[in-house]
């Protein structure tokens, strides 16, 4: 005769066991949510602000064009000829960078 198969049973501290295990599981999942989250913002963030740097490098180029044509020799002799002076190569010094 065979003998009836038992159901098993789990005692008080197996319970809690895998109460721990599955808390533990659940916290994983909780933390790598919430760092991913984490770690999309900081990237959106970055985004945004490389946005701003190149919108910004934009502007600082155009600025720079603008003040080479300002500078150019043309626009200076005309302005010189305009208050009523006189162009004099002695008084110019070149700064090489």
């Amino acid at each position: 005769m065979k003998k009836p198969k038992r159901k098993a049973k789990f005692n008080r501290e197996e319970k809690f066991l895998m109460f721990i295990m599955i808390m533990c599981v659940v916290g994983l999942f909780a933390i790598q949510i919430f760092f991913g989250a984490q770690i999309s913002n900081t990237k959106l963030n970055i985004e945004k602000i490389e946005y701003r740097i190149e919108n910004q490098e934009k502007k600082n180029e155009s600025l720079t064009m603008q003040l080479n044509e300002l500078t150019s020799y043309n626009n200076v002799s005309a302005a010189i000829a305009d208050m009523g002076l006189a162009y004099n190569n002695k008084n110019i010094v070149v700064i090489n960078k």
